[in-house]
């Protein structure tokens, strides 16, 4: 199905965007560590939408959402092939902030730059009305999806997950945890999303993209 020009002119104003870079300096903790280039999968057929967090280092370099060991869980979790996820007419993939951050002292990777979301994200959505279902990966993007919704943490909001699926006027949202390495022991000691969550997920994924 051919896109309209509204969409491709959306991409490209993203792509061009680089207001993170060129916004007032506020010391070099603030600043990018490289050249901003927004990753963003932008559909006008996929009823599925991921929204993460922001790239990371090899995502940046790849210009590819998940590519990496965090995409390798994800696409675990929801029980497609590499292929399949990649697809722009199953999913779209418009993390909260479209640029790599940078990392914190402690080498982790830095939240969402503050810029993003209020100039791109409803915009975004906007442009996206067949949506049906919405992923909602970690604490911003489960902010921004489930507004007051969304309980005091990451671990009650997605323990919560039956609510935000049932009782949405617009797309469902499904809360999870970040697919990182680095929550190996949050999954660990937290086995009910793995055993009541994830059946349901790969269930409605495959529903949905069959």
């Amino acid at each position: 199905m051919a896109e309209g020009d509204g969409l491709e002119d959306l991409r490209a104003a993203i792509a061009a965007c680089r207001i993170c870079r060129d916004a007032p300096a506020r010391g070099a903790e603030h600043r990018l560590p490289h050249e901003p280039r927004p990753v963003a999968v932008i559909s006008s057929a996929a009823r599925i939408l991921i929204a993460g967090q922001a790239p990371g280092l090899r995502v940046h370099e790849s210009g590819l959402p998940f590519n990496d060991a965090s995409g390798d869980r994800l696409r675990q979790w929801l029980g497609v092939t590499r292929a399949q996820f990649y697809d722009p007419g199953l999913f779209a993939i418009v993390p909260m902030g479209f640029c790599f951050p940078g990392y914190d002292v402690h080498g982790s990777d830095l939240p969402p730059r503050r810029e993003c979301a209020p100039r791109w994200r409803q915009t975004v959505i906007d442009a996206m009305p067949q949506i049906e279902l919405v992923l909602a990966i970690g604490h911003y993007a489960q902010t921004w999806h489930l507004g007051d919704r969304r309980a005091a943490t990451m671990t009650e909001t997605v323990r919560n997950w039956r609510s935000y699926l049932g009782s949405n006027t617009g797309p469902a949202v499904l809360a999870l945890p970040h697919p990182s390495w680095r929550n190996t022991g949050w999954l660990k000691k937290n086995p009910w999303f793995e055993a009541d969550v994830l059946p349901v997920l790969r269930a409605r994924v495959e529903k949905m993209t069959a």
